[in-house]
């Protein structure tokens, strides 16, 4: 039997990515689309969706996995809404419905972090594993943990991009969060780079100081995920972290931060295989949302 067809939207604050897919050697349509302000992209999104629809069937189902804080509770009277987000148009923006409302099939509403851990859980790098940690650092920093096979929502989703860490000695930047100045994010995410550097992340060398300053910040929210929720392994996703010298920088780091304390297994040695890119690259969210759709019509 054939694998459900899902329409997908990976929903980010400079770009959306729609597809139709049922699985990693079955994405029939994709295409990215600028995200500009909800009354330009919401359309081009059921626009594309739409045509893909017709020329390569109908799907049975809709997820979308969406940059945030947004309303992930299915009970919740704004559920399917982007909330107090600090991108520019898009707070109280309601995402979910007018999509599901062109599509007509089920649907489901998550993080794109969360999508991205559930599809290397079923695909990719943390296939085989219970206990496992995603940090997307792109234009923001979002987390996403599961615990025993299960993705972990609580009174919303997690913001793990938004924990206080300690300044790395050399930095003096005020931090560029809008609500916290000087978080996780706002240290360390696409934006903070370069409004720290005067240069976006993808222009500075390999051996700049920045990436230094970068791995210290990653490392310690590795360490706070595993002091609360210990992971078998953490992946470090987004496009920040396609400056691939970051994550020999971050294990080290990471390691001298434990200074030798928890004796679990996937911490001994380099933590090669403990810090780990997604396996399934810049294609974890769409496929995380294809396998969302699919535990969606099975549960």
């Amino acid at each position: 039997m054939p694998s459900p067809l899902i329409a997908t939207i990976e929903a980010g604050g400079t770009k959306m990515v729609a597809a139709l897919a049922s699985g990693p050697d079955d994405i029939r349509a994709r295409e990215r689309i600028p995200t500009t302000i909800p009354e330009e992209t919401i359309p081009a999104l059921i626009s594309f969706l739409k045509s893909a629809i017709a020329n390569h069937g109908q799907p049975d189902a809709l997820v979308i996995g969406t940059f945030g804080p947004a309303d992930i509770t299915p009970t919740s009277p704004v559920y399917g809404h982007i909330t107090a987000t600090p991108k520019p148009t898009w707070e109280n923006t309601n995402l979910l419905g007018p999509i599901q409302e062109a599509l007509g099939v089920p649907s489901l509403f998550d993080t794109d972090v969360n999508a991205a851990l559930f599809g290397e859980a079923r695909w990719g790098a943390a296939a085989g594993l219970k206990n496992t940690g995603y940090f997307t650092i792109g234009t923001g920093i979002g987390g996403a943990v599961m615990i025993d096979g299960k993705l972990i929502h609580g009174m919303g989703h997690t913001e793990m991009g938004h924990m206080r860490i300690a300044r790395h000695p050399d930095d003096s930047f005020k931090g560029h969060c809008t609500f916290h100045q000087d978080c996780l994010e706002g240290l360390a995410a696409g934006p903070a780079i370069e409004a720290r550097w005067g240069k976006p992340a993808q222009e500075l060398p390999a051996d700049h100081p920045a990436w230094e300053i970068e791995a210290d910040a990653l490392a310690q929210a590795c360490l706070n995920l595993l002091t609360i929720a210990p992971p078998e392994r953490i992946i470090l996703g987004g496009g920040v972290m396609h400056q691939s010298q970051l994550f020999p920088m971050v294990r080290k780091r990471l390691k001298e931060l434990l200074n030798g304390y928890l004796a679990h297994p996937p911490l001994q040695g380099d933590l090669t295989n403990f810090i780990v890119p997604p396996s399934l690259g810049d294609n974890a969210g769409l496929l995380g949302c294809v396998a969302l759709g699919h535990h969606l019509l099975t549960s």
